[in-house]
C-alpha cells in the first residue's frame, strides 16, 4: 500500500490522501478506516473527519463504491491491477494523539486517517509527504527518499507518528549504542545540557532494568504549546507528547511534569507496545479489544514513570513522595474504589474509561493500578529480603511474552508475580485487582517498613471538612464539584449547584450556614449544621525514623 499526503491551504486543515493499491487479485476490495488508535482504548470514529473518497482504475477512470458502516467501504475490483482511493481529511484537533495542519506545520497521526485494504495490514507500506522543500521531518519511520518513508507493515506505520515543519529543535544522546532523539515543536526555553543529562539518567535505568532496548532508534516528538496542555501517546519507536504553556518550562513544575511524561511513554516502548495482553495482539482496529489487565498496562507503567525519575536521581525524594501523595489523594477522593475493580474497569474503559462518568462508580486503571504496582514491589521486597522486586516480574513478562510479541493473558502474569514472589498472591488479585478491598490494610503495613507514615490527613478546607461540600471557581462563580458520602450537604444539595453565596458564608466557625443556591435557573436556599464527620480526609506519607534502610533500597537513594 503506497499513500501520497499533500495538502493546499493549510489554514483550511484539509489533508489530501491517495491511497494506491497493486496486485489486485480479489473482486471486491474492502477498505477500512480505523475507528479507534492504540494507546487510547476507547472508539473514536475518525471517520467523521473523511470526505470526498472516490476510486479511480489504472486509467484514472472513476470507479463506483459502497459504504458498509460508518468506517468500512466497498469496491468492487474485478479485472483491475491497479486501484488508487483518494479523499480529504479534517485535520485541527491538536494532542497526542490526533492530527494537525496549519501554516507552520503538518503533523499527522496516520492512524486517524489512513484507509487500509482488508487482508493487507502485514504488506510493507510506503508514504510520500509533500510539503515545502525547506521542511525538516520527525518521525520513527525509515526515511528513504527527500519526502519518501517506508516501513515492514501497516502496523508500524500508523504507529509511527510524523510532523514536518520548518522550525524544529533537535536534541540527541546515545545510551549502551541506542541513539534517541528529542524533537520539539515550539518555545522551548531549557538547555540541552540540562535536558540530556535528566533524560540519559531514566533511560540508562530503564535499559538496565529491561536487559536492552526493543529498537535502534527512539523518538520524543514534543509539541510545546503556549496555552496549558498536558498529553502523551507511546508509539513503537516514537512517542508524541504535547505540552504547555511552554514559557513555563524553565521553571521546575511543568518541567517536572514534562519529565515525568517522557519517562512514563518510554517505558511503554516495552509495557504495551510489545509486551502487550493477549487480547490485542493482533489489534482489531475496527472494534473495541476488551481486556482487564490495563492495571498491567498503564498501571505498572505509571507506577515506574515516577519511580524510575527518583532512583536515577532525577526526581529528590520530596518530588516522588508529592507524586505518591497524588496518587493516594486521587484514590481517596475517588469512591469508585469501593464500586468497581481495577480488572472490571479495564475492560469499562471502552465505555467511559477517559470521562468522569458517573460519580463513584469506577476507577482509574493508571491511578489504582499504580497503587498496585507500588503494593506488589513493596511486598516482594519484604518477602524475598530485597532480593527481588517488581523489576523481575517485569523482565520475566518481558522476556516470556514481550520479546516474542505473543502476549499474555490475566492468568499469564498473575503466575510470574507468585513465581518471584514464591509463594500464592491469591488473596492479593482477588481481593484487590478482582475487588474492592480497601488498599489501607497493605499500605498501612508495608509504608511503616519502608520509612513512611501512612495517616489521615483531614482537609484544609472547613466547607469539605465540616460540611462534605467540595467546590470549585469558574469564572468568579462557585459550583459544586463533589459531595462526601453520608454528609450534611449529600442529603440535600447536587452536583453542579451553584453556591451564589459563598463568599460571605463562614464555613470555619459557623455551626450552621444558609446556603442560597442556583440549581439550573431554580433560585433555592438550604440550610445546613456541621456535624462530627471528618470529610474528604485521605490518607498521606510522610518520612519516618525508621525502615531507611528498605527506604533507600527501594528507591535508590
Amino acid at each position: 500500500m503506497h499513500y501520497t499526503i499533500s495538502y493546499g491551504n493549510p489554514n483550511k486543515h484539509i489533508i489530501d490522501i491517495a491511497l494506491k493499491l497493486s496486485n489486485i487479485e480479489q473482486d471486491q476490495i474492502i477498505l477500512n478506516l480505523p475507528s479507534w488508535r492504540p494507546g487510547r482504548y476507547t472508539i473514536q470514529n475518525f471517520a467523521k473527519n473523511i470526505m470526498n473518497i472516490k476510486a479511480y482504475d489504472e486509467n484514472g477512470n472513476t470507479i463506483a463504491y459502497n459504504k458498509l458502516t460508518k468506517d468500512k467501504w466497498i469496491v468492487e475490483s474485478v479485472g483491475l491491477k491497479q486501484l488508487t482511493i483518494k479523499y480529504s481529511y479534517y485535520a485541527f484537533l491538536m494532542d497526542a494523539g490526533n492530527s494537525w495542519l496549519d501554516e507552520e506545520q503538518l503533523y499527522i497521526n496516520f492512524i486517524n486517517c489512513l484507509l487500509y485494504a482488508e487482508g493487507r495490514l502485514s504488506e510493507s507500506c510506503s508514504v510520500e509527504i509533500k510539503v515545502p522543500e525547506d521542511y525538516q521531518f520527525a518521525t520513527g519511520l525509515a526515511q528513504v527518499g527527500p519526502q519518501l518513508f517506508k516501513t515492514d507493515n501497516y502496523y508500524h506505520l500508523v504507529d509511527s507518528p510524523l510532523v514536518a515543519t520548518k522550525k524544529l529543535k533537535k536534541i540527541s544522546y546515545e545510551v549502551q549504542g541506542y541513539q534517541f532523539y528529542l524533537w520539539i515543536v515550539g518555545e522551548f526555553p531549557r538547555t540541552e545540557e540540562d535536558v540530556v543529562h535528566d533524560f540519559r539518567r531514566f533511560t540508562e535505568l530503564q535499559i538496565e532494568v529491561m536487559g536492552g532496548f526493543p529498537c535502534k532508534d527512539y523518538h520524543f516528538i514534543y509539541q510545546c504549546l503556549p496555552y496549558r496542555h498536558y498529553h502523551g501517546v507511546e508509539h513503537w519507536n516514537s512517542t508524541v507528547i504535547t505540552l504547555g504553556p511552554s514559557s513555563e518550562l524553565n521553571e521546575r513544575p511543568l518541567y517536572k511534569e514534562f519529565l515525568g511524561v517522557s519517562c512514563h511513554e518510554l517505558f511503554h516502548t516495552w509495557n504495551v507496545i510489545r509486551l502487550r495482553p493477549k487480547e490485542m495482539v493482533p489489534y482489531d482496529f475496527q472494534s473495541e479489544n476488551y481486556h482487564e489487565t490495563g492495571f498491567v498496562t498503564e498501571g505498572v507503567t505509571t507506577y515506574y514513570g515516577d519511580l524510575f525519575l527518583q532512583r536515577s536521581g532525577v526526581f529528590s525524594l520530596e518530588e516522588y513522595l508529592i507524586e505518591l501523595n497524588k496518587l493516594l489523594e486521587r484514590h481517596y477522593l475517588n469512591d469508585g474504589r469501593k464500586n468497581m475493580s481495577v480488572a472490571s474497569s479495564s475492560y469499562d474503559l471502552w465505555l467511559d474509561g477517559y470521562e468522569k462518568g458517573v460519580p463513584g462508580r469506577k476507577v482509574s486503571i493508571y491511578n489504582e493500578g499504580a497503587l498496585l504496582a507500588l503494593i506488589l514491589d513493596l511486598k516482594i521486597r519484604i518477602k524475598t529480603d530485597h532480593k527481588k522486586s517488581l523489576d523481575d516480574v517485569m523482565k520475566l513478562m518481558w522476556i516470556r511474552f514481550g520479546e516474542n510479541q505473543k502476549g499474555y493473558t490475566f492468568e499469564d502474569y498473575q503466575q510470574i508475580c507468585e513465581e518471584v514472589y514464591e509463594s500464592s498472591l491469591s488473596d492479593y488479585f482477588e481481593h484487590y485487582i478482582s475487588g474492592t478491598e480497601s488498599f489501607e490494610k497493605e499500605l498501612s503495613i508495608l509504608f511503616p517498613q519502608f520509612g513512611l507514615n501512612f495517616e489521615l490527613k483531614s482537609s484544609a478546607k472547613p466547607e469539605e471538612k465540616r460540611f462534605g461540600i467540595k467546590v470549585t471557581e469558574q469564572g468568579g462563580r462557585h459550583f459544586i464539584d463533589a459531595l462526601a458520602p453520608n454528609s450534611p450537604a449529600e442529603e440535600v444539595l447536587s452536583l453542579k449547584d451553584e453556591v451564589l453565596n459563598y463568599g460571605t458564608l463562614d464555613f470555619e466557625k459557623s455551626q450552621t450556614i444558609q446556603l442560597e443556591i442556583n440549581r439550573f435557573g431554580r433560585k433555592l436556599n438550604f440550610e445546613l449544621t456541621a456535624d462530627e464527620g471528618n470529610y474528604f480526609s485521605i490518607y498521606q506519607v510522610s518520612l519516618s525514623d525508621q525502615g531507611e534502610m528498605a527506604r533507600n533500597q527501594w528507591l535508590g537513594e
